[in-house]
């Protein structure tokens, strides 16, 4: 009885239920297999000194190879014609092409330059193209950001490889910008002492490049300072607001006036 089943053939078409049986195998053995083989793979790059955004991008790329081949597999051993499938395919892809999927072979090719020429990496914090964010991964289409705020941004790569890259972590020091107005009825010197002394007090602020205060303008009710100290780029942020925070209490305990804006009303009555 379970041989005269296994012998029958699948209501509408030509495939006998052993040979659907066989195929829906050989998808599971090779479903396993391109885990395995995906392992292997990363393990064997792993002893290499390929960055890990080039292994990424060729697990995932060798990873959509493998799935094409399987399925190719599993059509051939149901008694489909691979050769005529992958004739069809191309002439379908011919046709995208002309419509549209030089975006996509674009977004492809920038995929691999930024592998490749690595502008960029994982776990670095950008600025591209109006984003920014720290890299998650680059896919074969898109980069994906991760906000500070947790928020996941996907960039065509192509978008990507065509603007400007701001890489904020590349770099392994940073200068800082803290800016702070004070009074024009204020001692200026006295000021750039006291941002001075604060700066070359604080752990996280480096001797070399030593930091120093500038006067970028003369605004309407106060003298503009900024205090440039440089630090590891890790501490960046912290010392920024460290010191954002500290010298607002300095200059109000030494008598340092930091001016806010204010607006003087007269009312004039009409007799």
């Amino acid at each position: 009885m379970v041989f005269d089943l296994l012998e029958q053939t699948i209501p509408y078409t030509d495939i006998m239920v052993t040979n659907l049986l066989f195929s829906i195998f050989i998808l599971i053995v090779g479903y396993i297999g391109i885990k395995i083989i995906l392992n292997g793979f990363l393990k064997g790059f792993k002893s290499t000194n390929l960055p890990g955004l080039v292994v990424e991008f060729l697990a995932t790329f060798f990873k959509v190879l493998l799935y094409i081949l399987l399925i190719l597999v599993f059509l051939s051993s149901l008694g489909f014609d691979v050769n005529s499938v992958v004739i069809g395919l191309s002439a379908v892809i011919g046709l995208i092409l002309g419509f549209g999927l030089q975006d996509t072979l674009t977004n492809l090719a920038s995929g691999i330059w930024i592998a490749a020429l690595r502008p960029l990496d994982k776990d670095e914090f950008i600025s591209v193209g109006g984003s920014s964010g720290t890299v998650s991964s680059v896919g074969i289409m898109s980069t994906e950001l991760i906000t500070p705020d947790n928020q996941l941004i996907t960039v065509p790569n192509k978008l990507v490889w065509g603007n400007s890259i701001i890489n904020f972590t590349r770099m392994p020091i940073r200068r800082a910008a803290v800016d702070v107005g004070i009074s024009y009825k204020s001692d200026l010197d006295e000021a750039i002492k006291i941002a001075m002394d604060l700066m070359e007090k604080h752990p996280l602020v480096l001797e070399d490049p030593a930091p120093n205060v500038v006067v970028l303008g003369l605004g309407d009710s106060s003298v503009d300072l900024q205090l440039r100290p440089w630090t590891k780029t890790p501490d960046l942020w912290s010392v920024k607001w460290d010191l954002t925070g500290k010298i607002f209490k300095e200059y109000n305990e030494k008598g340092i006036e930091i001016p806010f804006p204010q607006r003087d009303i007269h009312i004039k009555k009409e007799e």
